[in-house]
């Protein structure tokens, strides 16, 4: 297949790598942003293959596993009303609240579907007008845009029983705040192709100037991964700090300008709280003052609720890079696929799921401390 087959060309990583030994020369600590790039790395064994010198941390950037507790619990309740039909991602039916998750919500009679698209849930509230649907909007700039466009066809064709349950996170605050830490070693930034075939990476320039590291663009091939790494390690070795697109065949400078447009008429920034790291100002979106109406929030005020994370469960600290997903007590034994503890076992893009996926059980001993 044309632009993915070739960049999983064994004699070209071979190469890659070998230009990266030759490169380098002392360490550097990289953040890959993106989840589903950290499973590339896993998957391929990307970090077994690098020198030693490069420390690859695996950054906050699976929009399942910085969801919230709050946002499921909320989720939670609103599905087991009466009367609602709640409709989310296949990935977060299994993401586990204080005391449940959705699919015991639907065992328990609650009318939980899995859909492909908000467009989708749209349908559904067309089809159904009796009933109230709700639709699960989480994610980064990725999945914003389609959820935009869902709660903007609602208003302009008077569907006034669909809402949105929003929960969307952006990539830049989140940089600043990872930059910004006392105890930050991250020296280079490896950013998710598909947000910035979204946004661009018009707003980056500004956190190289602030914070003096490299941002490189990448995609989630393997050869894709490697670039990035090599332009990264490049800059660090001249002692230079830029923005550099890895990623020119999908990504451009200003982005998706029509999705951008519809994303800044349905929704405004908010201070926003990931989940197991906290408070990061400014880092999500909300429903604009237009578009208020339907909130799924205040349609059905759930607005305070009580949370309680399970006592075992460290994925706070694997989201915040002070530990491995090996080096949590629960990881492969109270906490699986089957049984999992946090979001970071349960989503496809989570660290703990690639870890156990791909049969990494040992403990890693190079660890790279990050605290936000």
């Amino acid at each position: 297949m044309k632009y993915l087959e070739e960049f999983r060309d064994a004699k070209g990583v071979q190469a890659m790598l070998a230009e990266i030994r030759r490169t380098v020369t002392r360490p550097w600590n990289l953040m890959e942003v993106c989840g589903g790039q950290t499973h590339s790395i896993i998957r391929n064994g990307i970090d077994q293959l690098l020198p030693p010198e490069i420390h690859l941390i695996h950054g906050p950037g699976c929009p399942v596993c910085v969801t919230p507790l709050v946002a499921i619990d909320k989720a939670l309740a609103i599905a087991a009303l009466p009367g609602v039909i709640f409709c989310s991602f296949g990935d977060m039916l299994r993401v586990p609240g204080s005391s449940k998750d959705l699919f015991r919500i639907k065992s328990e009679g609650g009318d939980v579907r899995i859909v492909y698209s908000p467009l989708d849930a749209l349908k559904i509230a067309r089809d159904n007008p009796t009933r109230e649907v709700v639709f699960f909007a989480i994610g980064f700039e990725t999945t914003a845009p389609a959820n935009a466009m869902a709660v903007d066809l609602a208003k302009q064709q008077g569907i006034t029983n669909f809402s949105v349950l929003v929960s969307h996170v952006l990539v830049p605050p989140a940089i600043a705040a990872i930059m910004s830490s006392p105890t930050v070693r991250v020296q280079g930034f490896l950013a998710a192709g598909h947000v910035c075939s979204v946004m661009g990476y018009w707003e980056y320039p500004i956190l190289v100037e602030r914070f003096k590291v490299p941002i490189v663009i990448t995609g989630f091939e393997p050869l894709d991964v490697l670039q990035g790494i090599l332009c990264a390690v490049r800059q660090l070795e001249r002692g230079e700090a830029k923005v550099e697109n890895a990623y020119s065949r999908v990504v451009t400078y200003d982005g998706n300008l029509a999705a951008q447009q519809v994303l800044s008429k349905v929704f405004e920034t908010e201070d926003r709280t990931w989940r197991g790291i906290g408070n990061i100002p400014q880092s999500g979106w909300r429903l604009s003052a237009a578009y208020r109406e339907f909130d799924a929030e205040t349609r059905f005020a759930v607005g305070e609720i009580n949370t309680c994370e399970s006592a075992l469960c460290h994925s706070g600290e694997v989201l915040q890079g002070m530990m491995t997903p090996t080096e949590c007590p629960a990881f492969g034994k109270q906490c699986t696929p089957r049984t999992p503890l946090g979001a970071t076992m349960v989503s496809n893009e989570g660290a703990c799921a690639a870890y156990y996926n791909y049969g990494r059980m040992a403990a890693t001993k190079d660890l790279v401390c990050l605290t936000l």
